[in-house]
């Protein structure tokens, strides 16, 4: 399904679609949302591209490749459990902090790196898959 016009708005779709991940991601902590669905969303988009372009087109676009991704985020969900071990608290328990960047204070907290490895995690892994999936049908 190569067609002009899904060449055409796969670009745009992708973005927004990746864009929209993102505050998926972000909002999850407190409302419907999270890691996994944003990392699904996100999946969905490089997919999208794959059908359009192909999946060199995809490889070229992501800077890194998809289990290289994916095992930073494993790598990044797993330091934030091991994280609380420090402070003498049960594993994955929640950390919290607040720092000032540029005068506005921010709060981060374990909670939200550990959803960011997950949407890591799920973003290299699906990639990974569809985009195999994509080479083996295009042989």
């Amino acid at each position: 399904m190569r067609t002009l016009i899904f060449r055409t708005a796969a670009p745009y779709l992708s973005s927004l679609m990746l864009l929209f991940s993102v505050f998926v991601l972000l909002r999850g902590h407190n409302e419907p949302g999270g890691g996994f669905i944003g990392g699904l969303i996100a999946a969905s988009a490089f997919a999208i591209l794959g059908i359009a372009y192909g999946a060199p087109a995809v490889r070229r676009a992501m800077y890194f490749h998809p289990m290289a991704i994916s095992g930073f985020g494993l790598f990044l969900s797993a330091l934030s459990g091991l994280l609380s071990y420090a402070f003498r608290v049960p594993f994955l328990t929640g950390l919290w902090t607040s720092v000032h960047v540029l005068g506005v204070e921010v709060d981060l907290s374990t909670v939200m790196f550990f959803d960011i490895g997950v949407y890591l995690v799920v973003v290299g892994s699906i990639t990974s898959i569809a985009l195999a999936l994509e080479e083996r049908e295009d042989g």
